[in-house]
């Protein structure tokens, strides 16, 4: 059973079609390439066209809301597009101000919803006002919390919106228990893997570029942390990933 990279951020031209050959080489044959402005995710359609087993989202990162979500719903209508997002709250950086940023999540969230369409969320320092938001409008049935930063307590949380964890590289650092320990509590089948790549290379890679290749090691310190063998944690994460993201689907 081969691997998922359910969150990258695949660059154009050359430079991606080298990860996606480098990825399928290392056993990774499907990648959700995510879009975070309009214009970012126009390319990440493109490239989602240009190579079999990679998808796009389209969505209004945190950090952009000040944009807008003008020509958003004409993107998701593309039938290479998977999901709304990654959309949410960034209170880490406050790019955009926090009025803003809910509202356009707030809007994403209705997208989801009213197209029945999986919801990557994106949350930084801003757990309680992610979860009031959803429970004001409803957590979308198909929901991601992408790059888990959280703990068991914040992971309990999500799980019980219905929502699924996905771990990136963060898993491996040395700072990473309270993660380790949020994937040991975590049900196998409500859990995804994940570069967020250019970004967050796992160890021993730590400080290089970050690629989709390296999903796998992502998913080794997740059995780890689960007590399970990796080949159990890549049919479980391909299964719910695809699923998910209805990449089967006829």
């Amino acid at each position: 059973m081969p691997w998922i990279d359910q969150h990258c951020h695949l660059p154009p031209g050359d430079d991606g079609a080298e990860q996606v050959a480098a990825a399928r080489a290392a056993g990774v044959a499907r990648m959700v390439t995510v879009g975070c402005t309009i214009e970012q995710s126009r390319q990440m359609i493109e490239i989602a066209r240009a190579h079999e087993g990679v998808y796009a989202t389209a969505g209004i990162h945190p950090h952009d809301s000040s944009d807008g979500v003008d020509g958003l719903e004409k993107l998701l209508d593309d039938p290479n597009v998977v999901a709304v997002g990654e959309a949410g709250l960034d209170y880490h950086y406050d790019h955009s101000p926090r009025d803003v940023q809910a509202d356009v999540f707030r809007r994403q969230i209705a997208i989801a919803h009213e197209r029945d369409i999986p919801l990557v969320i994106h949350t930084r320092t801003a757990w309680d006002d992610t979860f009031a938001i959803l429970d004001d409008l409803g957590t979308p049935r198909r929901t991601v919390f992408h790059c888990f930063t959280g703990g068991p307590d914040e992971g309990a949380e999500c799980l019980a919106r219905g929502g699924l964890l996905s771990f990136s590289g963060i898993i491996t650092f040395p700072s990473g228990q309270d993660l380790r320990d949020a994937a040991a509590a975590c049900p196998l089948d409500r859990l995804l893997v994940e570069t967020d790549s250019p970004y967050l290379a796992p160890v021993p890679h730590r400080g290089k570029q970050n690629r989709p290749a390296l999903v796998t090691l992502v998913g080794a310190a997740v059995a780890e942390a689960k007590d399970c063998s990796v080949g159990e944690v890549e049919a479980a994460t391909w299964a719910t990933a695809s699923a998910f993201y209805g990449l089967d689907e006829s």
